[in-house]
């Protein structure tokens, strides 16, 4: 047996995760990786390549200051930003995402989502419910979901990619598979938020080690070629040993395979810890990009910490520039690699913030209003669906429910919400997305 040691870590429901591989089994969470491909993936569902990236906003970001600005509103309310036009008429943003003013004909701007709840967490936005009332085994991510369905569409790369670290505040990493199943968990390449290396908690000394590792592991799969025993394991071990011995994740994961010229379009970000939550490195936008085109069909990013109760301002003006980087260099790349229509972006946070300014200068908690950022995925794009009243407190126009965006997400896959279930723990059949929620008829017609 060949075993690959790792550090020793235990995660917020005290399951100690990918700490250690091993090549026949691999253990993960005391499961071997050819019973967890092998588990509970019957749904079906093979023939998509298409992928979603979500690129999650911890701590929420502030509407009003973002992507729905109120010039009407009274001083206390309307704050320090202007809006600037975009290049869809009549659409405007704030001042500070001049990059993306000018490709809103890419994406759709969602201003009335209304259903969140007052939790910093990640929940909602990974699995488009509420925490409470809870079936058997726990509501599944969406990225656990697609993983259950679809399975990996390459031996090598693993359906679901998680590239968030673990945050200081744990809710914010509190989102798991449910009752998808621990065997289409992310895979998360990241180490927690105190690491060493931009992309994935590594340094450069560590990624050598790993390649001279992986040539180790080409030379002893070279070996059991040989001797005919790659012949002999079943579909799910070949799969389970492709994960380990390809070069194909590796490679993925390695900006030095990118074009220079490409990533500096996607600017560095800031690679430091950003209040209790997460750094904002940019070339973690460009890595989703990578993964999603080696096969991966589910991939999370968190980005920042948008908490602010506090200097409102002065942080929005520190870090919309670096999103606006991002994320423009996200959409041109996938839209000048031809993924557009295969690919969606969901960019969002847990909820909004209050419309009335705070004594220390920021906005407090507000899940009565929040926005969101919807592209590709063949979906119609270059509009803005919703709206909030004149102080950015209530939705004024068709309310917008997490459920169904999920619902639309899952649309772009080419998944039927209204047929595709997964069992829970019980075996009852549960749909994927809340009663009543269906594709958002603004976007897929």
């Amino acid at each position: 047996m060949l075993v690959v040691p790792g550090p020793s870590k235990r995660f917020c429901d005290g399951v100690s995760r990918r700490n250690f591989l091993r090549i026949g089994a691999l253990g993960m969470g005391g499961l071997a990786v050819p019973q967890l491909l092998r588990a509970e993936s019957q749904s079906g569902i093979r023939s998509s390549q298409k992928a979603v990236i979500m690129i999650y906003l911890p701590g929420g970001p502030p509407h009003q200051d973002t992507f729905d600005l109120k010039m009407d509103a009274p001083a206390e309310i309307r704050g320090e930003f202007n809006p600037i036009p975009t290049n869809v008429p009549g659409t405007q943003i704030c001042e500070h995402l001049p990059r993306l003013a000018k490709m809103a004909d890419r994406y759709t701007i969602i201003r009335s989502i209304s259903d969140a709840i007052d939790d910093h967490s990640d929940f909602m936005c990974q699995t488009g419910r509420r925490k409470n009332g809870q079936p058997p085994g726990g509501w599944p991510t969406m990225g656990a979901s697609v993983a259950r369905l679809f399975g990996s569409s390459d031996s090598s790369i693993p359906a679901f990619i998680g590239l968030e670290p673990r945050m200081q505040h744990r809710p914010y990493n509190a989102a798991n598979a449910g009752y998808a199943g621990v065997a289409n968990d992310a895979f998360r390449p990241a180490a927690d938020a105190k690491s060493d290396m931009v992309l994935n908690g590594i340094t450069t000394e560590r990624l050598a080690d790993r390649r001279a590792l992986l040539s180790a592991f080409d030379t002893f799969r070279r070996d059991v070629d040989a001797t005919g025993l790659m012949s002999g394991l079943d579909g799910f071990n070949q799969q389970a040993f492709g994960m380990l011995t390809s070069s194909r994740l590796l490679q993925a994961l390695d900006l030095k395979n990118e074009d220079p010229k490409r990533l500096e379009r996607y600017g560095k970000g800031d690679a430091k810890v950003h209040g209790d939550a997460a750094p904002m490195l940019n070339e973690q936008f460009c890595v989703a990009r990578r993964l999603v085109e080696a096969g991966a069909r589910f991939v999370t990013v968190a980005y920042g910490f948008w908490d602010y109760h506090g200097n409102n301002f002065g942080n929005a003006r520190n870090d919309l520039p670096m999103l606006d980087q991002a994320l423009s260099a996200l959409y041109e790349d996938l839209h000048d690699r031809g993924m557009e229509r295969d690919v969606s972006v969901i960019v969002w946070g847990e909820f909004g913030r209050s419309p009335t300014i705070n004594k220390d200068g920021g906005r407090d908690h507000w899940p009565r209003a929040n926005c969101a950022l919807l592209a590709g995925g063949g979906m119609k794009v270059g509009q803005v669906i919703g709206a909030t009243d004149r102080l950015g407190g209530e939705p004024s126009e068709r309310p917008v429910q997490f459920g169904e965006i999920f619902a639309t997400l899952y649309h772009s896959l080419g998944v039927d919400v209204n047929k595709v279930t997964i069992p829970d723990f019980t075996g009852r059949p549960q749909f994927l997305v809340p009663d009543g929620c269906q594709p958002m008829k603004e976007l897929v017609g």
